[in-house]
């Protein structure tokens, strides 16, 4: 019954046409709108990084201060979301209460069924400039802290963290993570972004679309492998052993290392080579090289002994960490950058909208197979 070659994963299968994110797997190249990651990083910020994915172009000074100023206007959230965050069981985890809040954000949305391109671009700013309030305001809460009202003169970054601990963080550290979300901002057609696609074909609204996504990047295998990472190396730290020592048994147990190989790069993840030395220099600054020093020793293993590079998720572990932020905050902090990729999908999706609706190769018993009634089986 074979019909057509099945490509497990979908590896390698071109599903859209898109403007937005250029990789070029065996050079090592990622780009957004054309513009190389690399200056981006170095150069840009995460808001006006966010303007180019959306509108495909960068922004003037006056546009750029438009820009920001309607993400200020957007940073606010409905109280009952925080009664919410309030009544959600202990056991919850950040991303599952990020998860519910962007679908029960929907319910507070004037036009939440529009799906057309100034409505789309509208729910944008407010999911941008909420995730980030999501994340931040619900850690307060389930700690016994008050919320944290953002500040108008503070970036988008540094907001965040403001939010987050309550403090005005230093520019090392607003610097260091403006740039994490510039790196994870965007990257093709990523399972998460893949799943707001499919949704949003549908015509199904924004928030519906970035819930599937926030669903996605869930898993262990996208999003949550920065947590492994970590994990990983505070229970070697706990241990005492050494690092090396400690990868090799995982691999004589034919055990996953998290952090290491990607399905699209076959050289180093040009987002690795930032967050490692964004990594080092926090380390530094901070006094504390261990996470930095241990992460530095089991890459160099692992590149000579498997011939794989590091990927995004395994500096962003101990730049997260260095940083002040709990573990369980790794995966939510995902989706405060990948908001502006996955908006800036979802607006390119509905703009031109085909409905995805792949076909499966059917490996079951063969046709016809004949009904029998219950009482002859």
């Amino acid at each position: 019954m074979a019909t057509a070659a099945v490509v497990k994963g979908l590896e390698g299968v071109v599903a859209a046409n898109s403007g937005i994110c250029w990789i070029d797997g065996y050079a090592g190249v990622l780009a957004y709108r054309g513009i190389d990651i690399h200056e981006l990083a170095e150069q840009s910020t995460f808001e006006e990084t966010t303007c180019l994915l959306w509108h495909g172009r960068l922004p003037d000074r006056t546009q750029l201060d438009e820009f920001t100023q309607k993400l200020i206007v957007a940073r606010r959230l409905p109280s009952e979301i925080f009664d919410l965050f309030r009544s959600v069981p202990k056991s919850a985890t950040p991303m599952e209460v990020l998860r519910t809040a962007v679908s029960a954000l929907s319910f507070y949305d004037p036009d939440e069924s529009a799906v057309d391109h100034d409505s789309n671009v509208r729910k944008s700013f407010a999911l941008t400039a909420q995730l980030a309030m999501l994340v931040a305001a619900y850690d307060r809460i389930r700690k016994g802290n008050a919320v944290i009202e953002p500040d108008p003169s503070l970036s988008h970054a540094a907001n965040f963290l403001w939010m987050l601990h309550g403090t005005k963080p230093i520019p090392a550290a607003t610097n260091a993570f403006d740039m994490a979300l510039i790196l994870h901002a965007d990257h093709e057609l990523n399972a998460s972004t893949f799943a707001a696609r499919v949704i949003a074909g549908t015509m199904a609204d924004m928030h519906s679309a970035i819930t599937g996504a926030i669903g996605a990047l869930k898993g262990p295998l996208h999003g949550g492998a920065n947590e492994a990472v970590m994990k990983m190396l505070f229970e070697i730290g706990k241990s005492g052993g050494d690092p090396v020592d400690y990868v090799k048994a995982l691999l004589a147990q034919k055990k996953k290392v998290f952090g290491f190989g990607h399905r699209v790069y076959r050289t180093e993840d040009p987002r690795a080579t930032h967050l490692r030395k964004m990594s080092e220099q926090l380390s530094k600054e901070s006094g504390n090289t261990k996470w930095f020093d241990m992460s530095r020793r089991i890459e160099e293993f692992v590149k000579v002994e498997k011939k794989l590079n590091a990927n995004v998720d395994f500096y962003s572990a101990s730049t997260y960490t260095t940083l002040g932020i709990d573990l369980d905050l790794f995966t939510p902090i995902f989706a405060v950058s990948r908001i502006a990729g996955w908006t800036a999908h979802v607006i390119e999706q509905l703009d031109d909208n085909r409905l995805i609706r792949p076909r499966a190769e059917y490996t079951g018993p063969e046709y016809p197979v004949k009904y029998v009634p219950i009482d002859h089986r």
